[in-house]
């Protein structure tokens, strides 16, 4: 079955400091959702605090993530759906409770 990638960056979640709470308890809501139903792979957000490291083929580490490349933050939900249309509902749900438009992808198969 196919993986999704319903993610939004930090920038998209405008939302006033006093309604935080709110989304949090809603967001927690869905994934709480998405986990009975027996879709949930994992969810989370970039800790924007710790900066990322380049890691080189030969094991050399580079502070800092690739600087033509665009930050990488916000919150990423993996869920496992059967089909497209579901991955758009679930996208919806996800979008109400963050207060944002999410992205939708799908994971290529590694096999």
């Amino acid at each position: 079955m196919p993986k999704y990638l319903i993610s939004f960056p930090s920038a998209a979640m405008q939302v006033p400091d006093h309604k935080l709470a709110e989304v949090g308890r809603d967001a927690h809501a869905v994934i709480e959702e998405a986990k009975a139903a027996g879709v949930y792979v994992f969810a989370g957000g970039i800790d924007e605090d710790v900066l990322p490291f380049l890691v080189a083929a030969d094991g050399t580490v580079t502070s800092g993530g690739y600087t033509w490349a665009p930050t990488l933050n916000g919150g990423f939900t993996v869920l496992e759906l059967a089909t497209h249309d579901e991955a758009i509902a679930w996208a919806a749900r996800i979008a109400k409770a963050c207060r944002c438009q999410q992205e939708l992808r799908v994971f290529g198969l590694d096999a």
